[in-house]
């Protein structure tokens, strides 16, 4: 039993803002994707490494909102 938790497994990227962003189909907090989110528990190590390598990449492809409550402000605080 004390195995299970000595395991050295690569920890999940969330950062538990999970949100999807509608046009890149990419969560906004980790960058991955809902089958890659809905997977990780089953994945290899290597499959979590090769992901999480390719995270970083994947922050460009997400567009900023041009509405809200920033753009009624005129981009002030």
């Amino acid at each position: 039993m004390d195995e299970v938790w000595k395991r050295e497994e690569i920890q999940s990227p969330c950062v538990k803002l999970c949100v999807v962003h509608p046009e890149a189909r990419i969560c906004v907090g980790c960058f991955r994707s809902i089958d890659e989110i809905a997977s990780w528990s089953r994945l290899t190590p290597a499959e979590r490494k090769a992901i999480i390598a390719d995270l970083p990449s994947r922050a460009g492809t997400l567009s900023k909102r041009r509405g809200g409550r920033m753009a009624r402000l005129g981009g002030k605080d």
